[in-house]
């Protein structure tokens, strides 16, 4: 008979209990927990060696991770592309979604010499610290609204060389104006009449000014198109994330203005996810 170890043990209890209140990843979640407590390489945590106050602070997290508190939320990082951030309760924890429409603004810009480019709606930083991490000649500018978000954007983006400014993204950047070769935004795009369809992770704990975004669910996005608009330089181009079930009516929002190859692209799972012009 093998024996199995108290990680072991620990970790196949853990992920019937996050299964059990509809954890998504009940397995990877369990593992990513004891790992963070132990400070054991995920690979190994099922051999790692857990004293009795690492096994405490583990149940703790489970059940608390059991309440859909975000799993990032309680380790206070996440993976993004090829950097890291530090995230927690007042900032939108960043998707593998949004990295896909990072590879895109990353891939037009670093062509460039010495490329301009603005993040609206910036959260955490995520965008832009992975546009400066992976084209180091690239001038970043970064601008956040919510006062519970722009800490975390800050300690993000701090000793970067990102010039990151708190405001509203409306008016903001005057300075640039003509000048930028990208915008890229994650803005809030979920309609308001769609509580009930959110995942209790965001719904519960991500800030509401990154989440809801009028009666369809674009209002920011046309703020988004107009500030691009305004900000890029003649052949510039811009990117903005949206939700699946707008793979049409977010593309209509640029179709509707001066640019040319409005066009959509998928997410890693395929579905339509972030909508991408060019300024004439």
């Amino acid at each position: 008979m093998t024996v199995r170890s108290q990680a072991e043990r620990l970790l196949e209890q853990a992920a019937v209990t996050l299964e059990a209140a509809g954890v998504p990843s009940p397995q990877v979640d369990a593992e990513l927990l004891l790992s963070h407590v132990c400070g054991t390489p995920r690979a190994l945590v099922r051999r790692a060696s857990v004293q009795e106050m690492q096994r405490r602070t583990f149940l703790e997290m489970v059940d608390a991770r059991a309440r859909r508190v975000p799993l990032q939320h309680l380790t206070g990082t996440t993976a993004f592309r090829y950097v890291d951030l530090e995230v927690g309760p007042g900032v939108f924890v960043p998707r593998p979604e949004t990295e896909v429409m990072t590879g895109w603004v990353v891939d037009q810009v670093r062509r460039l010499e010495a490329p301009v480019v603005v993040e609206l709606c910036a959260g955490s930083g995520a965008i832009s610290l992975s546009i400066v991490h992976e084209v180091p000649h690239a001038r970043v500018h970064a601008v956040e609204l919510d006062e519970g978000a722009y800490p975390w954007a800050y300690r993000n983006l701090v000793g970067t060389g990102v010039d990151l400014r708190q405001g509203d993204m409306a008016d903001a950047f005057a300075d640039l104006d003509g000048t930028v070769d990208a915008v890229v935004a994650n803005p809030p795009y979920i309609p308001l009449d769609a509580w009930e369809s959110v995942a209790p992770e965001a719904r519960d704990h991500d800030p509401a000014l990154a989440l809801w975004s009028g009666q369809d669910g674009l209002d920011a996005m046309r703020v988004v198109e107009q500030v691009a608009a305004r900000l890029l330089r003649p052949g510039g181009v811009v990117a903005a994330e949206h939700a699946d079930a707008q793979g049409e009516s977010a593309p209509a929002v640029f179709a509707a203005g001066s640019w040319r190859e409005v066009q959509d692209h998928p997410d890693l799972a395929g579905r339509p996810r972030f909508v991408t012009a060019r300024r004439p």
